[in-house]
């Protein structure tokens, strides 16, 4: 399989920052700030649990912490705005006072996404690409934060080629985020792993990803955990985080910038791996 060259590129975020892209994996550290999440949902309920996992994980070398109130997993609970904001707002406020790391929303309302950036946060993170609340693409405009667009396959017909539903759900969202004036350098795509795919779907989006790229955008990735690679391995291991790792580096060689996973250090060092394999063969030395 050839190493695919990642886009790159410096992502524009609120508040002023930014992040270079394509030389070394930027890893995005999860936090769930809820009760029921698939993999770690009721560990960081409270703030002061919350943001010591966070400080952890950028200690461990994240340099993103993602920070969701409302759990995505199929059949989850759903919660109000209300009950999200009560749950992620502390959050952002604390970490934000504790550490300078970036810190991305994981919500599809707007009104969330508005005061988590006036909180502090430096991205969005939609789960629905835009879709589902247009209007969080204008909050992303009006504040300069980096917008995350996720394809989804849920509540709608997709197409039977995945890479195809990838371009036609994809393309809407960067309609819609286009047009409510956010910039090319705010953007980048998900590919949406396990969201309403089954297991043949994922590994067939893992080895055709890089296709995603003619999009224009870089690429954020998120397989950490997710039943595909259980079932890929075999057993209900319910932390895969070896095999999390595995699908990291086959990402990164497929050209993803940004790896969205739960156990840090080791996706840290599978993907260290991959860059200095990929540095090598550049001729440069590590």
């Amino acid at each position: 399989m050839d190493v695919i060259s990642p886009r790159g590129g410096t992502w524009k975020l609120a508040h002023g920052r930014s992040i270079v892209l394509g030389e070394t994996a930027t890893i995005m550290g999860v936090l769930n700030a809820t009760p029921d999440s698939f993999s770690d949902g009721g560990r960081y309920a409270s703030v002061g649990a919350a943001v010591d996992e966070s400080l952890r994980m950028v200690e461990q070398g994240a340099a993103i912490v993602d920070i969701g109130g409302e759990s995505t997993r199929p059949g989850a609970t759903p919660v109000d705005a209300a009950e999200e904001q009560r749950r992620i707002l502390p959050v952002i406020e604390e970490l934000v006072r504790r550490s300078d790391c970036l810190i991305s929303v994981d919500t599809y309302r707007a009104e969330t996404a508005r005061l988590a950036v006036e909180a502090g946060a430096h991205i969005i993170n939609d789960v629905h690409g835009a879709q589902r609340e247009p209007a969080i693409a204008e909050v992303a405009a009006a504040t300069g934060a980096g917008l995350c667009l996720m394809h989804t396959g849920r509540d709608r017909e997709k197409l039977a080629d995945v890479i195809e539903d990838q371009f036609h759900f994809l393309r809407r969202s960067l309609e819609i985020a286009g047009a409510a004036g956010v910039a090319n350098e705010a953007i980048v795509l998900d590919p949406g792993f396990g969201f309403e795919k089954d297991g043949p779907e994922n590994l067939i989006l893992l080895a055709r990803v890089h296709e995603v790229m003619a999009l224009g955008y870089p690429l954020l990735v998120g397989t950490s955990r997710k039943r595909f690679v259980r079932g890929a391995i075999g057993r209900a291991d319910p932390e895969p985080d070896i095999a999390t790792a595995a699908t990291s580096v086959l990402l990164r060689e497929r050209g993803a910038d940004i790896i969205r996973v739960h156990n840090v250090p080791a996706n840290r060092d599978a993907l260290a791996i991959a860059d200095a394999m990929r540095r090598a063969l550049k001729g440069e030395r590590w």
